[in-house]
């Protein structure tokens, strides 16, 4: 029965049949491609290594090779006095299939392992490429790399599960940060439920945070209350209908009044308190 079956299957059924399970197999492969490449596409969250192109000029140039999660993982506080690597992981990782980021990319998770801002910045000359672009962390007046020029993003309090916010004392985030009393700063609010103790709030300084992420390795919280965001992410841009100060428009609409005339919302800005308490109206 068999052999009678094989005498069937003519060369031109074999040809039909073998294009067939052939178009299968590409149309399969180009469904999983198309679902690995989405996959492999970065988060808006990923954080990137000290001085990274802005992340579409960073993708271009960046050639997957791994000579910065390399020297970041060699750094010398990662090793041992007869060279030997304490953890075979530095801060920067790559990318694999099962990361919401870009494959064969470098980025860092601050909860897990944050940026310890080496003062060499060894991961930055280690690029062959200018992904990681030196002139970023680099100190134009002493021509020397500086970690006050990283910037990685920017860190974020989350003051709903802060417990500084609670009324606990807690200042973890603080002590961990490297610019001490700079980046983060212990803000005193009376708290008026007891009328004796105040609330120790954390306060971040966008233009001084690199983001190196120790104040959320730090965090005493489950969750971290507080984290690191892409700069962009963390703090936006004006909208684009956003018009600031005086046009043409302006004028047309105020007729025959001339500008020093109108009182704009940026002059109103600029009263002291007492001005507007003078003034019933507040105007």
């Amino acid at each position: 029965m068999g052999e009678k079956e094989k005498k069937k299957i003519t060369p031109r059924r074999r040809f039909f049949t073998d294009m067939a399970h052939h178009i299968g197999l590409g149309t399969m492969g180009v469904m999983l491609l198309g679902g690995y490449a989405t996959k492999a596409k970065s988060s808006p969250l990923t954080l990137r290594p000290p001085a990274a192109l802005p992340e579409d000029d960073f993708l271009k140039t960046c050639i997957k090779c791994g000579l910065c999660a390399e020297a970041c993982a060699n750094r010398p506080q990662n090793l041992t006095r007869d060279g030997k690597r304490k953890d075979p992981l530095g801060t920067l990782k790559m990318a694999k299939a099962s990361d919401n980021v870009t494959i064969g990319t470098p980025f860092f998770t601050p909860r897990d392992t944050p940026c310890y801002m080496c003062e060499d910045i060894p991961c930055v000359p280690a690029c062959p490429t200018g992904a990681l672009d030196i002139a970023k962390v680099t100190n134009p007046k002493t021509n020397e790399l500086d970690i006050r020029k990283m910037d990685m993003g920017v860190a974020v309090v989350d003051v709903h599960s802060c417990i500084a916010f609670w009324g606990l004392q807690c200042d973890a985030c603080y002590r961990a940060c490297p610019l001490l009393d700079e980046a983060i700063k212990l803000q005193y609010n009376r708290n008026s439920r007891t009328g004796k103790h105040a609330f120790l709030e954390p306060v971040v300084n966008p233009d001084v945070c690199t983001g190196c992420g120790l104040c959320e390795k730090a965090c005493v919280t489950e969750k971290a209350a507080i984290f690191v965001l892409p700069r962009e992410v963390a703090q936006g841009k004006p909208g684009d209908h956003y018009v600031k100060g005086w046009d043409k428009q302006d004028q047309q609409r105020a007729g025959d009044r001339k500008e020093e005339d109108i009182t704009t919302h940026d002059e109103r800005s600029k009263k002291k308190p007492l001005d507007y308490l003078n003034n019933g109206l507040g105007l």
